[in-house]
């Protein structure tokens, strides 16, 4: 390698843009002509800015309403859980067909009469419902909504205890 041959960057000069036509970028200092890109301050207009007619996020038409990013929680009532027994958690409840998912929200909720003797896992239940549960001699325990890796770590437990 010769000193010649050498290429350093960090020493070059900023450009120096509308100094006059002898600077290379003079006048319109690479611009181009006339405009409102031309003009200064031009870089602040938002990505949707269309020239001055409507923006394209004004254009489009809107959903009416509100939709929830938190999904309500699916609701089971005290007297569908006479048939089960022992430990009950979503994927019991999901079994018994009484949620349409084991991953969701469930609330317990009073109505009728409870007479199994049960330990409830779920999300939440009413305070009758609470009430209802330790009356007929099980309890309540809140958890959180079951992910789907864990499922799928006990069926693997599952399948490793078969063999």
């Amino acid at each position: 390698m010769k000193y010649n041959d050498l290429q350093v960057t960090a020493n070059t000069r900023p450009s120096r843009k509308g100094r006059g036509i002898s600077a290379g970028q003079g006048k319109t200092a690479g611009r181009g002509t006339k405009g409102q890109k031309a003009r200064t301050g031009h870089r602040k207009m938002p990505a949707s800015f269309m020239g001055g007619q409507k923006a394209f996020v004004q254009a489009i038409p809107k959903l009416k309403g509100f939709k929830s990013l938190h999904p309500k929680a699916e609701v089971v009532y005290t007297d569908r859980l006479n048939g089960l027994s022992g430990e009950v958690d979503n994927f019991k409840l999901y079994e018994a067909e009484l949620i349409s998912n084991p991953y969701v929200k469930v609330k317990v909720i009073t109505r009728g009469e409870l007479t199994a003797k049960i330990n409830l896992n779920t999300q939440f239940a009413s305070k009758s419902a609470v009430a209802m549960i330790e009356k007929a001699g099980g309890k309540f325990t809140q958890t959180g909504i079951p992910s789907r890796a864990t499922r799928e770590d006990s069926r693997k437990g599952e399948k490793q205890a078969k063999k």
